[in-house]
């Protein structure tokens, strides 16, 4: 099947890699950002940053991707809710990684401290010195980040869901063949 998407079939290779590689990485930002929120972990700071700058490359990839190639069509049987919870979900979460990103891009900017990218450069700042914006919002991007992992939660249950109690291939899909 290769990158060619039939609609009653799965998602493309390039698709199913994005969506692997992002949830990888952001179930590592969350394991991090908990670790940073809790313990003096000074060494995962720079990495969680340079994750970070990943992820909103990745998401960025995945939207053009995504507008570029439409996604397999739901099972026609599948109720008018959760059609609506499906495409809610995976929306919130497109955005909540944008803004997850940017949010914690220009915190670090307003500090002022560098957002490196895995050693082999340091982004932009892309806001002026600001310590108590800086604060602001490093605690919305906390927030942000439970909220993502309740919704990630939600998301990885409703496919667990459509697998073991639908049995339909809403699962199977995202998967590799």
């Amino acid at each position: 099947m290769g990158d060619v998407l039939q609609k009653s079939g799965g998602y493309t290779l390039t698709a199913r890699l994005l969506h692997w590689l992002t949830a990888i990485l952001v179930l590592f930002q969350i394991t991090a950002g908990l670790l940073i929120a809790n313990f003096e972990m000074g060494p995962l700071y720079g990495l969680h940053k340079s994750v970070g700058v990943l992820i909103l490359i990745l998401v960025i990839i995945r939207l053009a991707w995504r507008w570029t190639h439409p996604v397999p069509d739901l099972p026609a049987d599948l109720p008018a809710l959760q059609r609506l919870a499906a495409r809610g979900t995976h929306w919130a979460l497109y955005a909540l990684l944008v803004t997850q990103s940017l949010i914690g891009w220009i915190g670090t900017s307003a500090y002022p401290a560098p957002v490196p990218f895995f050693g082999l450069f340091e982004m932009p700042q892309i806001w002026w010195e600001d310590r108590q914006l800086s604060d602001r919002l490093m605690a919305a991007h906390l927030w942000i980040g439970i909220f993502m992992a309740v919704l990630l939660v939600g998301h990885i249950g409703a496919a667990l869901y459509h697998h073991f109690v639908r049995r339909d291939e809403i699962l199977l899909r995202m998967l590799p063949r």
